[in-house]
C-alpha cells in the first residue's frame, strides 16, 4: 500500500518553491526534510503558533505553584529566623526561577512529543529507498499520500516538473 511520494532536490531553493507549489495546487499533507536548517520553510509549510502561547500559559504556572508552595509553608510553619520578615519575598526569588524553568522545560517537552505524535518508532519517509540522500547533503519532500489531493501520477509528474527525483514510499 502506498503511503506517499518522496521527492529529493539538490538545492534549498528548488525545494522551497516546490513547496510553494504544491501548496498552490492545494495539497497539505507533506514535510519538508532537510541536512541542515531552511529559512521559509516554516511559513511555507505553517507553524504552530501555539508553541509560546504554551510556554507561556506553564511558565505561569510554574511561578505559581513555587510562590503559592513558598508562602504556605512559611504561613503554616511560621519561624523566627534572624528577625527577618514572614513573608521575605526576596528569597523566593531563586526558587520560583527555578520552578519556572523547569516547568516549561517538561512541559514543552511533552507538549512537543504529543504533537509530534511520538514516541514513533520510525517516520514513513525513512523507509523510502534513498533516504539517506537527506542526511547527507539533499533536500527531501514528502507528500503523504492521505493527502485530499493526493494522486499517484499527477503528484509525481508535478513533482518531477519541479526538477525532483521522486519515489514511492510503501508501507511494510
Amino acid at each position: 500500500m502506498l503511503y506517499g511520494l518522496m521527492a529529493y532536490f539538490d538545492a534549498p531553493e528548488k525545494l522551497l518553491k516546490a513547496i510553494g507549489a504544491l501548496k498552490e495546487a492545494g495539497y497539505r499533507r507533506m514535510e519538508a526534510l532537510t541536512p541542515n536548517p531552511v529559512e521559509g520553510v516554516e511559513r511555507l509549510l505553517g507553524g504552530d503558533g501555539r508553541i509560546p502561547w504554551v510556554a507561556f500559559a506553564l511558565g505561569v504556572l510554574g511561578a505559581g505553584l513555587a510562590l503559592f508552595l513558598q508562602v504556605y509553608t512559611t504561613l503554616d510553619y511560621p519561624h523566627n529566623a534572624g528577625g527577618k520578615p514572614l513573608l521575605g519575598w526576596p528569597a523566593f526569588i531563586p526558587v520560583t526561577f527555578e520552578l519556572t524553568i523547569l516547568t516549561i522545560t517538561v512541559g514543552i517537552f511533552l507538549y512537543l512529543l504529543y504533537q509530534n505524535g511520538l514516541p514513533l518508532a520510525d517516520h514513513p519517509a525513512v523507509r523510502a529507498p534513498s533516504y539517506v540522500r537527506v542526511l547527507l547533503d539533499e533536500y527531501g519532500l514528502f507528500v503523504y499520500a492521505s493527502d485530499p489531493r493526493f494522486d499517484p501520477e499527477a503528484t509525481r509528474a508535478l513533482l518531477e516538473s519541479l526538477g525532483a527525483e521522486v519515489e514511492e514510499v510503501r508501507r511494510a
